[in-house]
């Protein structure tokens, strides 16, 4: 596409020696000139061609000069467009007004065409540069709203009316998911399976942003899939089932660490699968903390003939299970320091027994946000708190 370049001169020669000494970079296409004899004119041309590229414009002209002309063009607001001013030389004075209204560059006369050859070559460069300066800012601010709405799909997924059952008297539970990007790859998720059996998991994949996001939903609505209205009797076996189609055609050789539990609420019994996920704890009516010794099972996502096993804790009424993704453990500030394992189980007792899950959850959010302090959250940072009271 041919740069179009508005020459703008009074004298009446400039036009026929432009075209004859850019006769071949017109022929080519490279060039296309437009022209006009003052700046009213030219102000016209403008309105009329908006694709123009490049103002050629001589100073000293009658009606509106060069730099009434370039103070106009300052008004359209189009920074695409780039002034070249054309003046006697030793103007000195004029063409340092002009630089200072904003001209690009200058010449002067009589024009070596050699020289505004290359001058309009540099030129072109340079909104060559500030268009593509505007496409990658366009390509980013759409990333940006993409990520925006990706994030707002994510949280959609996840709980957020809390308390989620008010009419159940036996058990509370909260749950909350802070993404180090605009998405994240941790998951929490929970439901009835009947009247006495409630449903929950908590999981994080291994990767950040856009992907984990992706695995983290396929993830929830399979194991949603598997374990809504279920009568399963094993739920070892229904696990391995979901770990088979996450392995199967994973070219991306994603994973998901999770623990999923099933809470019989008429007697407190846990039954639960670990797959790889970080230890839960048990904070029990008379305020001690306990962690969950557990047998580890291999992440969901690499093997899907891998085994897994059932496993058992009890919750009496008044205890709390508290579960986390390594966001928490792993969270550091700007000393370098991590918050660890035993910051946890610190903080939970701190807590105590007599505050509702959601209270919980909302002291360890505020805990972790001031110990990372100025430091940047680089990983997703998740909780399902669940409370059990009993019949």
């Amino acid at each position: 596409m041919a740069i179009k370049i508005l020459s703008m001169d009074d004298e009446l020669d400039m036009e026929m020696l432009i075209q004859t000494r850019f006769r071949k970079q017109i022929r080519e296409r490279r060039y296309e000139f437009i022209f006009a004899h003052n700046g009213i004119e030219a102000l016209e041309v403008l309105e009329q061609h908006t694709d123009i590229d490049i103002v050629l414009s001589d100073i000293n002209m009658p009606e509106m000069d060069g730099l009434t002309f370039l103070t106009r063009l300052n008004t359209i607001n189009n920074p695409r467009v780039k002034a070249v001013m054309v003046s006697a030389h030793g103007d000195m004075d004029n063409i340092r007004k002009a630089m200072n209204l904003g001209a690009f560059d200058f010449i002067t006369k009589p024009i070596n065409f050699e020289d505004l050859d290359i001058t309009i070559d540099k030129t072109v460069g340079h909104i060559e540069m500030l268009i593509q300066h505007q496409k990658e800012r366009d390509q980013l601010v759409s990333i940006q709203n993409d990520l925006l709405i990706a994030r707002e799909i994510q949280q959609a997924m996840l709980p957020k009316i809390f308390p989620p059952f008010p009419h159940r008297k036996d058990f509370d539970l909260h749950g909350f998911l802070e993404p180090a990007k605009s998405v994240g790859g941790d998951l929490f998720d929970f439901f009835m399976m009947d009247e006495n059996h409630l449903f929950f998991i908590i999981g994080d994949v291994s990767d950040k942003g856009v992907p984990a996001c992706m695995f983290m939903a396929i993830t929830k609505a399979i194991f949603k899939t598997h374990f809504l209205h279920s009568s399963f009797e094993n739920i070892a076996e229904e696990v391995r089932q979901v770990n088979a189609f996450l392995s199967e055609d994973n070219d991306s050789f994603m994973f998901v660490t999770a623990f999923v539990g099933v809470l019989d609420l008429t007697t407190g019994v846990v039954e639960y699968v670990d797959a790889g996920h970080e230890p839960p704890l048990i904070l029990r009516k008379d305020g001690t903390v306990e962690v969950v010794k557990k047998k580890t099972g291999m992440a969901l996502g690499i093997d899907p003939t891998y085994d897994y096993h059932t496993q058992v804790l009890t919750l009496q009424p008044g205890d709390t299970l508290f579960t986390y993704t390594d966001g928490v453990t792993d969270a550091n500030n700007e000393a370098g320091d991590r918050f660890g394992m035993k910051k946890v189980e610190e903080l939970v007792a701190s807590i105590g027994p007599n505050n509702t899950p959601k209270e919980i959850n909302t002291t360890v959010k505020a805990t972790l946000k001031e110990f990372i302090g100025t430091h940047y959250q680089f990983d997703d940072i998740t909780t399902l708190t669940l409370q059990y009271y009993g019949n």
